[in-house]
């Protein structure tokens, strides 16, 4: 899986030249692989849980590869094997903090898998993220497989991130072109190194603004962008419009042409309750109304984000929701 020059000009990853990123990008392989070998596994939690977790006494800093790895924490570098050091020196994911080291990525497990995503915390504006929606996203795309009879040639992950909803849904759909958009070039950088980690080959990670640089149908659309007001507006945190679901929307309208007959549009985010009512839904039921699309709404979390309430924004709302949208064209 090859990735074009100039990927991940960012301010986690400095940019470089084309060799130089080739050369960090295998290097980052290899300690992924090296981590895989060590039995190296960490669930993310939320930044709360995170922020929480690291405030301990006796975790300011790290004393195992979770540590350092996972909870972002400093260390010093007689933690590490030389093999490791070195590789996060090779990859350029290092850097010098309060007489120690710090890795400038983070390492999730999802299932039998690695990946990496941006370090706590994630105050970059192109930060990459994964945690427990991450989680909650991959548990309906395997749900929606399950227990429905799709054949799947052609899919694509929309607002992909570290790429799990692309890397799932090649797992099960082997022989089928999966890409991965985002508008993110550090993000598509961290999925095609993770897709490669998998040995999810028939990914590809593709710079789009939603549908605006690919063309075609898809059998499969799933989506989990953004649904936060940011007052700082980081690309992987919000989502604009009313409380948020403003990309949700974009993400529906952009989908609908795009499904193939019988193609299903699945997409994971949130809507802020107010006074008991949940506006996006009804937005959703207009939307939808008249079109040649079976569709089904669920609210698979009642309350998420629950520090958001203390933000203006939500200065209204009873809570936050985590809800799934699947849209199946009929004609």
């Amino acid at each position: 899986m090859k990735l074009e020059p100039g990927f991940c000009v960012s301010s986690s990853f400095p940019a470089q030249s084309p060799d130089a990123l080739s050369l960090q990008n295998t290097a980052l392989l290899q300690l992924g692989h090296a981590l895989k070998s060590w039995g190296y596994r960490f669930i993310t939690g939320t930044p709360a849980t995170h922020a929480r977790v690291n405030s301990r006494r006796g975790n300011e800093w790290a004393t195992n590869l979770e540590g350092v790895f996972g909870w972002s924490r400093p260390f010093l570098s007689s933690l590490l094997s030389s093999e490791l050091f070195e590789l996060m020196q090779e990859a350029n994911v290092i850097a010098s903090q309060a007489n120690g080291w710090r890795s400038l990525v983070r390492v999730s497990s999802l299932k039998d898998d690695l990946l990496f995503h941006s370090a706590y915390p994630t105050t970059e504006a192109d930060a990459v993220f994964f945690g427990p929606d991450s989680y909650r996203f991959i548990t309906a795309i395997d749900s929606l497989i399950a227990l429905t009879s799709l054949s799947v040639r052609r899919a694509i992950d929309v607002c992909c991130g570290a790429g799990p909803g692309a890397m799932a849904i090649a797992s099960h759909f082997p022989q089928a072109l999966v890409l991965a958009s985002d508008i993110n070039y550090c993000a598509l950088r961290l999925t095609a190194i993770n897709a490669s980690l998998a040995g999810a080959t028939n990914v590809q990670p593709c710079y789009s603004n939603l549908f605006h640089q690919i063309e075609g149908t898809f059998d499969l659309i799933v989506a989990n962008p953004p649904y936060l007001v940011d007052p700082t507006q980081r690309a992987y945190r919000h989502g604009g419009g009313p409380l948020g679901s403003g990309l949700s929307f974009d993400i529906i309208d952009a989908a609908l042409p795009r499904l193939s007959h019988g193609g299903t549009l699945l997409l994971y985010t949130g809507t802020a309750i107010l006074n008991g009512i949940d506006r996006f839904r009804a937005g959703v039921e207009r939307k939808l109304r008249n079109s040649d699309v079976h569709w089904h709404y669920t609210e698979i979390d009642p309350d998420v984000f629950g520090e958001e309430l203390l933000q203006e924004a939500y200065a209204e709302a009873d809570r936050i929701a985590a809800v799934i949208i699947t849209v199946t064209r009929t004609r």
